[in-house]
């Protein structure tokens, strides 16, 4: 496999979203098809051409591995227009730079202004974009106080479109931030046992995203990972004489395989190593307390990142309320959402249980939590339920020391 299809098969949730805005007809697309040097969105004179996000996963020198989005106009007045308008807006949990392109032959308008408010409100990093500079000749764009970045282009003779490039190439670098993920835990040489079941909820020849992550991470630090299924984890252990440093496990195994891996062994689960490198394990700890006083009035919502097909078994919705209703000893209602469908008011739920949220990007994935906390809805992920309800989020906490005291 060459070098650029490893950069087209990465997960697009791991690379740096970058979503245009505008006004219909300010030239939004055509910057965005002058950026991409291909006809990734519709252009035309017809306002609204732009009907539904377009989202592209690309190499683009030198921003790197992106997802490009393409948005409806913010002044659509079609049928459609105020779903679409909400659609828009929905794409702002996921971006993690914006840019607006401003027709420069009318000047910034209302809505505009609006969705910079949002910007702000969101702490997004985001470029002005002045588009139509080959009509408009003599228009510089007004400087203001608040640091905004702002650039005349033509997206028509590609004037400053570089120069565009590499400012958004400076804002990645600003804004990317990686937390650990198990690199500072493990030294080279230590032994890691990665516990995967393979049932008929695993995806066919292929590991979900947390275990490829983990598996990588153990291999770019030195250290020896051992996969297995949770049949197969007593007799490996036994065959290292328990000279293990950590076992790893799905959180559907949790329950059997700290029955089998012996206190001398530090156990954690790919969801909570997944919840730290998304910056979010700190909240979620404390979100699962919610989980023991729960009542028959009360609703839960159970929220996933991605639309795969339901199984008879499927741990959203069949296994996890099972969980919660007899760890609770009550039968609350249960609300279900899926992929982009998240709700902006949480307060009706007296809990929201989340999956790892490995499909959403860690931006999206922070905007669900913050939209949660400034609700004071508490929020917890599937994993880290999962040891709480079993007694056993404790001892998955001990290689977090900082983070064991929360309980």
């Amino acid at each position: 496999m060459n070098n650029n299809s490893n950069l087209n098969s990465q997960t697009s949730s791991l690379r740096t979203h970058i979503s245009f805005f505008g006004m219909t007809n300010a030239g939004k697309s055509s910057v965005v098809n002058a950026i991409t040097n291909q006809g990734l969105s519709i252009v035309s004179d017809v306002k609204g051409t732009t009907t539904d996000p377009v989202r592209k996963a690309m190499e683009i020198l030198p921003l790197g591995p992106v997802v490009i989005i393409d948005t409806p106009g913010l002044n659509d007045s079609s049928k459609l227009g105020e779903l679409r308008i909400k659609k828009t807006k929905e794409i702002l949990r996921e971006t993690d730079i914006a840019v607006l392109v401003i027709d420069s032959t009318v000047g910034k308008s209302k809505e505009d202004e609006e969705i910079i408010s949002l910007f702000k409100e969101m702490n997004l990093p985001f470029i002005e974009v002045y588009n139509k500079s080959d009509i408009n000749l003599d228009f510089t764009p007004t400087n203001s106080n608040s640091g905004n970045t702002k650039i005349c282009v033509s997206a028509k003779t590609k004037y400053n479109i570089d120069e565009l490039k590499e400012l958004l190439g400076h804002l990645i670098k600003d804004t990317s931030k990686e937390n650990p993920l198990i690199g500072d835990l493990i030294h080279p040489k230590d032994i890691v046992i990665l516990v995967i079941p393979i049932d008929e909820s695993a995806p066919k020849g292929r590991l979900i995203l947390p275990q490829q992550l983990v598996l990588r991470d153990c291999l770019d630090h030195n250290a020896i990972p051992i996969c297995c299924q949770p049949s197969e984890l007593d007799s490996i252990l036994k065959t290292l004489n328990y000279n293990v440093k950590l076992v790893i496990t799905d959180s559907q195994a949790f329950k059997e395989v700290s029955k089998i891996v012996p206190t001398s062994c530090l156990l954690t689960s790919f969801s909570i190593l997944m919840a730290r490198y998304k910056g979010l394990l700190k909240q979620q700890i404390l979100g699962a307390k919610a989980l023991k006083n729960l009542t028959d009035f009360d609703t839960v919502l159970i929220a996933e990142g991605c639309t795969h097909h339901r199984q008879c078994n499927d741990i959203g919705s069949v296994k996890m309320p099972n969980w919660i209703k007899n760890f609770s000893n009550s039968t609350p209602n249960f609300i279900f959402s899926s992929g982009r469908d998240f709700p902006e008011r949480t307060t009706e739920f007296k809990v929201i249980v989340h999956c790892g949220g490995c499909m959403l990007t860690q931006k999206d994935m922070e905007n669900r939590v913050k939209i949660a906390t400034k609700n004071g809805t508490p929020i917890v992920n599937y994993g880290i339920a999962i040891a709480y309800m079993n007694g056993i989020l404790d001892r998955s906490l001990e290689i977090f020391p900082d983070l064991h005291s929360l309980l």
